[in-house]
């Protein structure tokens, strides 16, 4: 096994696990933000719209693939904990073989209803056809998507947190290479920068796939590991399913909010694609730190140590809450000039409502950062259902105020923006009261 996170310092070996995660996951972002601030400086705010409106949907989608792979991983740290190297080779050829068919299944359905969900979103008439164009070449990536997160979650599972943080660091830098030539050099608009991510993306799937396969050959698949017993599809099926429809609720919801926002207008739209840019920066690290703390926890409950579970719960939450605490006063203090990164000085409508989302957001960064390491602790017990249960929480209070507070005209948009806070925190407290009552139980 490449990592063993049941020995050491307990907190020295988390964050030097999380640290690569988080650095990769910040490169990921890379890809659309590099489309979204190209466009927006350089075509303008109806592209901007049409850029930021598509990487909702793109997180939709890819959420799905992402909760699949993550969902896998959760297992496979716990065969790495217990030291089965036989059971996490099944599992790994069980798991590939049914996310790479509903990695298929997914792409034939994104193109065949491409206009239907432009519909559903509500995307205006100057809008549409810049947006249809991104999407028509972004959707080549979705195989991409799921050979690097396949083999990166496979790769952090059994400890191994840098090397997806190499190819993704290739692969970032190559997008806004890419990027700026396709889009300013060969004048090929949104659908250069979408051309541009589409080739990145394949560098670093192809890439970290013909990696694992050379350089890891405990992974290999050999004929004899095609006996793939039901009870392990079965527990495969059990983590992943269940982290899917939590990765793909929790998206549906912030897809759901698209579709209001863009009932706005372009202005609207394109204040929410450069604020939710800077938004998903901010506590990006903190949801990679709950991952890193899923995996920590899983390899530690295979093991069967519970002091250090328990230390770690306790290091991972003051950390988070002060991580999240520096970046909320950050992202308050900096919500201009961080705005003017994605548009024109003279766009004043749109980098207001930039800064007041930001400023309603940032303010509440804590609530976020508890509620990813509440989903990475029940990923990891076992329990992907209370995720679950979390995610329909927080996203259905969302969903439901941002439609009855923007409905009322004294409040507008305004209470878009403040129904995330709101859902946030309703989760927290629905997790906190059930961790406690789990305690309680298993003390009985």
């Amino acid at each position: 096994m490449d990592g063993n996170l049941t020995k050491g310092p307990v907190m020295g070996v988390m964050l030097r696990f999380a640290l690569p995660m988080i650095l990769g996951n910040l490169l990921q972002q890379c890809y659309n933000v590099a489309d979204t601030l190209i466009v927006g400086q350089f075509i303008g705010p109806n592209a901007l719209a049409a850029v930021g409106s598509a990487f909702t949907l793109m997180t939709f989608l890819t959420s799905i693939l992402l909760g699949l792979c993550m969902g896998s991983g959760a297992v496979f740290s716990i065969r790495c904990g217990q030291g089965d190297e036989k059971g996490l080779k099944e599992g790994i050829c069980a798991s590939f073989l049914i996310i790479s068919a509903l990695t298929v299944m997914l792409n034939i359905l994104a193109f065949a209803f491409l206009d239907p969900i432009l519909a559903f979103l509500k995307v205006p008439d100057q809008v549409w056809d810049l947006m249809r164009e991104y999407l028509a070449v972004i959707f080549c990536g979705i195989a991409a998507t799921f050979l690097y997160n396949y083999f990166a979650s496979l790769l952090r599972a059994v400890g191994n947190s840098v090397i997806p943080l190499i190819f993704l660091a290739i692969s970032a830098l190559l997008n806004i290479v890419l990027d700026l030539w396709f889009v300013l050099g060969l004048s090929r608009g949104v659908a250069g920068a979408a051309e541009a991510t589409v080739i990145s993306q394949y560098v670093s799937g192809i890439g970290i796939a013909v990696y694992t396969w050379v350089r890891c050959p405990q992974f290999r698949i050999r004929r004899g590991d095609f006996r793939i017993r039901l009870a392990c599809i079965k527990e495969i099926a059990s983590f992943s399913i269940l982290t899917c429809v939590q990765q793909s609720v929790m998206n549906l919801g912030i897809l759901m909010v698209q579709g209001l926002v863009n009932s706005f207008g372009p202005t609207i739209m394109a204040a929410f694609a450069a604020a939710v840019k800077i938004d998903s920066f901010a506590y990006m690290p903190v949801q990679d730190f709950g991952n890193a703390f899923s995996t920590f926890i899983a390899q530690n409950y295979g093991a069967g140590e519970e002091d250090r579970i328990r230390k770690g719960l306790r290091g991972a939450i003051l950390t988070a809450m002060i991580f999240c605490i520096i970046i909320s006063a950050g992202v308050w203090i900096l919500a201009k000039p961080l705005m003017l990164l994605f548009v024109s000085p003279e766009e004043t409508a749109i980098i207001s409502e930039g800064i007041r989302y930001l400023h309603i957001e940032g303010a509440f960064y804590c609530g976020i950062g508890c509620l990813f390491l509440l989903y990475g602790l029940y990923r990891a017990l076992g329990k992907p259902g209370m995720s679950v249960v979390l995610t329909v929480i927080s996203l259905g209070t969302r969903v439901a105020l941002a439609y009855l507070l923007s409905s009322i005209p004294a409040i507008g948009v305004a209470g878009i923006w403040w129904a995330v806070p709101i859902g946030w925190f309703l989760a927290d407290l629905t997790g906190l009261l059930y961790y406690l009552s789990f305690q309680r139980s298993r003390k009985r």
